[in-house]
């Protein structure tokens, strides 16, 4: 599944600082049981907001980890917090199958 949310940096704030958080946490995140990676894309022609993407196995797996509060993971996610808004988009079922074009790039 994927749990997908949008960041919006605040003004005074770069972007590549959310990214530094990010990545700290991620490196946490990771080590839990079911998860499958992270992306952080930033918007084009809008580079003060971006779409950040964990993979998991499954919703159950992401839950438990949040609920287990790491306390480090928390104190990372605190200390980015001044620089921006959050706004979740959800969890996302995996398809049961995916449709490309023919000769499309995989």
């Amino acid at each position: 599944m994927k749990y997908i949310f949008e960041v919006q940096i605040k003004p005074g704030f770069r972007a590549e600082q959310y990214a530094d958080a990010w990545v700290r946490a991620s490196e946490l995140i990771q080590q839990a049981p079911g998860a499958r990676g992270t992306e952080l894309h930033r918007k084009i022609d809008e580079p003060d907001k971006l779409i950040a993407i964990a993979h998991w196995d499954s919703k159950a797996q992401r839950d438990a980890m949040q609920d287990n509060h790491n306390p480090e993971i928390d104190s990372i996610i605190r200390s980015a917090a001044p620089f921006v808004e959050i706004r979740v988009l959800g969890s996302y079922e995996e398809p049961e199958w995916v449709v490309t074009p023919p000769n499309s790039e995989e």
